[in-house]
């Protein structure tokens, strides 16, 4: 509900000579205003890593806000579905809180299907150059991002944690050492 009201009508009420002072209205008028705005949070600090990425053409460009680099779980998937959505062997994708990622140029195109499971999938890229940047699952579209670490300008920054789909991969490829390896995705 929104209550309208003003100042002048309240002050006019008032029959305290110190509350007309110029000042003292100036004053009690910050105070309330103070009081009645909204609250916003800026929850990005100084010491926050902020990671930047794109696309291959850079229309679509992107800032990825993290507590820590802990905060992203980058890993390789071998199932059949990822080898076709990244033309390769295998997807690599960081799992980020959803609000960690802001798109600051450009808009991707999305494209959702059936993964073959029953789940839609949504896959976001460039309309311009075809980069996947980033996918995630009806199941977790309000939570998380699985961001494409390609797209990262410095994929670097954020290495695998483990291994998904294992009994899918490649016979040729080694398995990434010192992280997990789960042969399905839950195990």
């Amino acid at each position: 509900m929104v209550t309208s009201w003003s100042y002048s009508g309240v002050l006019g009420k008032i029959k305290t000579p110190w509350l007309h002072d110029v000042s003292t209205i100036i004053y009690i008028h910050a105070f309330a205003l103070v009081l009645i705005a909204p609250t916003y949070k800026n929850t990005r600090t100084s010491s926050m890593p902020r990671y930047t990425g794109s696309c291959f053409c850079c229309k679509i460009k992107y800032n990825l806000d993290l507590s820590s680099p802990d905060d992203a779980r980058t890993s390789l998937c071998h199932c059949r579905n990822c080898k076709k959505a990244f033309g390769t062997n295998y997807g690599l994708t960081s799992k980020i809180p959803k609000d960690a990622i802001t798109v600051t140029d450009g808009r991707p195109k999305e494209h959702a299907a059936d993964n073959g499971s029953g789940m839609v999938i949504h896959r976001e890229f460039c309309d311009n150059c075809g980069s996947f940047i980033l996918e995630y699952g009806d199941a977790v579209k309000e939570q998380f991002r699985y961001i494409c670490v390609g797209s990262l300008d410095d994929p670097e920054v954020l290495p695998p944690k483990g291994e998904f789909f294992c009994s899918s991969r490649a016979s040729w490829m080694p398995e990434v050492p010192d992280v997990f390896h789960k042969q399905q995705i839950k195990e």
